[in-house]
């Protein structure tokens, strides 16, 4: 039978018992959408929708090819156009169908494209096909299973895409967090954040930083990633950062590897998708023009974070410090250190001289400090034993992990100090910190070995 006609038949039998729902006719849709394109998939996962996910993840391959949201029979979709669901989901999801089952809206990039009808319920209950509708249902589907868009090249493209998704995740975070018991997955992490990190983390900032913290994670897993290891995703992402650092690593593996929740997985799966689209060196090429030493992983952060959420931006102060300005802070203070205080090894000592981020959250001065501490692209001197500094701290510990071992408290993230103080007001920075000490190290090709 035609699956259109075979699609209204079904319908209309259930509407026909008088207890059909929402939920109901789900079966029949993924039938009818996988019907047309061999290969594909059209997935519901009812606990992944009830957290904020829409109701059907459409899939060929290992790749997502769209999204299907769909409310019950006779919905006013209009008023759900306007919906903060739907905003969320046009300005994240690029390609979407918004569906009473009888009649579909396209929208594409976040635009409206086309709508058809299949029929009309008439007050008896029964479907009266529309002349048309089988037709126009076909070229709305050939639409939406064939799209394509343009890579993303510009780095004011990527960070509102990208912040798009983080909303999306946020909300996500925070449903799956509201709906499952106190010993669950989530509740476990949010009280491990508290142990390490703020014993004070409400759910909502438990959300926000999670969400935050997978998007840029990814987002410099992918600045590592090369073409010849294949198809960026969010399994591989954990394997892109270096074995040299096991606590990111570790975290990482465990917030988004494949054993993150199922109920956040599609979103980030979606943003490996695009960031695996991503031109990444038309998205970097930029941030260096005006000055060689400018940092792209730290600097996209405050891009990133002006189009997440602007006022917090703006409430935080976060704002990229150029790495001259910082440097010449961090050389003047090692200058003084040594002149006026006595420290021979100045910000090279590791045992007289904590760092915190106080005042540059994006992680600016801490990079410089332990780019002095291991002697990249500076000369420290020798500890009073002869031994060189560099080749002390590189056998003892290794120069990511200086970042959360010496600049930021020992076993502690980034921006919590020995007494378990956070003076970093926000915490995706901390993150970029760690991000962005790898990735210079890795750029060095230095010989790196775990502590």
């Amino acid at each position: 039978m035609n699956p259109v006609k075979a699609y209204l038949r079904d319908i209309e039998r259930q509407l026909a018992t008088g207890m059909a729902t929402e939920h109901t006719h789900r079966a029949a849709l993924q039938a009818l959408v996988e019907s047309f394109k061999k290969g594909i998939t059209a997935t519901n996962e009812p606990t992944r929708a009830a957290c904020g996910a829409p109701d059907y993840i459409v899939t060929e391959g290992h790749g997502a090819v769209g999204y299907i949201e769909a409310k019950d029979i006779g919905k006013n979709l209009d008023e759900v156009e306007h919906s903060e669901q739907l905003k969320r989901y046009l300005e994240g999801l690029p390609n979407l169908i918004l569906t009473d089952y009888l009649e579909f809206r396209l929208y594409q990039a976040g635009e409206y494209v086309m709508e058809a009808r299949l029929a009309l319920k008439g007050s008896d209950g029964k479907l009266r096909p529309n002349k048309n509708g089988e037709e126009g249902f076909s070229g709305l589907m050939e639409a939406f299973l064939t799209a394509s868009f343009p890579g993303v090249a510009t780095p004011d493209d990527l960070a509102r895409r990208m912040a798009a998704t983080a909303r999306i995740l946020r909300q996500v975070i925070g449903a799956a967090f509201t709906q499952e018991g106190r010993s669950d997955t989530l509740h476990g992490q949010l009280e491990a954040f508290r142990q390490v990190l703020l014993h004070d983390l409400e759910p909502a900032q438990f959300a926000d930083m999670y969400a935050q913290t997978i998007c840029y994670g990814l987002f410099a897993a992918r600045c590592n990633h090369r073409p010849e290891r294949g198809a960026f995703t969010r399994e591989a992402a954990a394997f892109e950062l270096p074995e040299t650092n096991p606590f990111l690593r570790q975290m990482f593996g465990h917030i988004a590897g494949p054993g993150l929740d199922i109920r956040l997985a599609w979103a980030v799966d979606h943003l490996a998708q695009l960031l695996d689209r991503a031109d990444m060196a038309a998205v970097l090429k930029d941030f260096g023009r005006r000055t060689r030493q400018e940092d792209p992983v730290v600097h996209f952060y405050e891009t990133f974070l002006a189009a997440y959420d602007a006022a917090l931006r703006e409430a935080r102060g976060v704002y990229y410090t150029p790495e001259p300005v910082v440097s010449y802070i961090v050389r003047s203070v090692d200058a003084i250190l040594r002149r006026d205080f006595g420290v021979a090894d100045g910000l090279a000592s590791t045992d007289k001289v904590p760092v915190h981020e106080h005042h540059i959250p994006n992680g600016g001065a801490a990079l410089v400090v332990v780019q002095r501490r291991i002697g990249v692209g500076a000369h420290m001197g020798r500890h009073r034993d002869g031994a060189d500094v560099d080749g002390a701290i590189w056998r003892h510990g290794g120069a990511p992990m200086l970042l959360v071992r010496r600049v930021a408290g020992k076993h502690r993230c980034a921006g919590v100090d020995s007494g378990g103080n956070v003076p970093e007001l926000l915490h995706g920075p901390q993150g970029s910190a760690l991000a962005r000490s790898w990735c210079r190290f890795m750029a060095t090709r230095a010989e790196i070995r775990s502590p």
